[in-house]
């Protein structure tokens, strides 16, 4: 890699007329024309060098990814040595998979196939409360590491990921449903990120309720959230309450 990047820095010398000007490099202190593009030409060079570098690495990083990406087991279900089903759609296809992809992929299922469990005897993981659909982004994402989402198939995928420890898959999710958070979703956000330990959404959201206090009784979620799990009500209490004091510290 190149010894150093090149910054700028001109000090000007004025004798009689605006001819007489220094122009020095930050990096290597060398003096240059002030006719040069707005460095020294070694820093210049230099800077070109890294660039040209950088672009190489990125694109050695892509060609790994590439590599390492495997392709989806519904494109050769024959090579597949065990099917996952959704237990509560008996009329659902199953979904071929490679017990060496899913142990890599989860500590959960790397107990539950390595060990003499039903699921590792039989071949069949039976999944409860998903969808087909879900279950299929899922197996799809421990392969290829790509999701289609929209809101409620991060949901679901972020439950699964949260159920099986596919810590990626889980972060994956969670900064999509907080690129789409609002007001209107923050409540049941935050209950949601709340029951699945999803602690980045959980703060996204809570400090979305903050900024909208005034209005947080009138949220029609509110009051269902009040019935199902007062707690939280106490925590978004406790939280706006705690900021408001440490605003009050730094005005004293």
């Amino acid at each position: 890699m190149p010894r150093h990047r090149c910054t700028v820095y001109s000090e000007s010398d004025y004798d009689d007329d605006d001819d007489n000007i220094t122009m020095r490099c930050l990096s290597c202190e060398d003096d240059y024309d002030p006719d040069d593009a707005g460095t020294c030409k070694e820093c210049y060079d230099e800077a070109n060098e890294t660039e040209e570098e950088l672009k190489r690495q990125i694109q050695d990083l892509k060609s790994k990814v590439s590599f390492l990406t495997l392709s989806s087991p519904l494109d050769a279900p024959s090579t597949t040595d065990l099917v996952l089903l959704p237990s509560t759609d008996a009329f659902s296809p199953s979904i071929p998979a490679h017990k060496a992809v899913l142990v890599s992929r989860s500590p959960v299922f790397r107990a539950m196939l390595e060990n003499d469990m039903e699921e590792s005897r039989s071949g069949t993981i039976k999944i409860a409360d998903v969808s087909y659909d879900a279950l299929r982004a899922f197996v799809n994402y421990l392969y290829t590491a790509e999701a289609f989402l929209d809101n409620q198939m991060a949901c679901n995928l972020l439950v699964l990921a949260e159920k099986y420890q596919v810590k990626h898959l889980k972060a994956y999710c969670e900064k999509y449903l907080i690129s789409k958070l609002n007001w209107e979703k923050a409540i049941v956000n935050f209950a949601f990120a709340h029951q699945h330990n999803a602690n980045q959404l959980q703060d996204a959201a809570l400090a979305v309720i903050m900024e909208n206090m005034d209005n947080l009784t009138k949220n029609e979620d509110y009051t269902e959230l009040v019935d199902s799990n007062p707690r939280l009500v106490v925590e978004i209490y406790e939280a706006y309450l705690s900021k408001q004091v440490n605003t009050a510290a730094t005005l004293i």
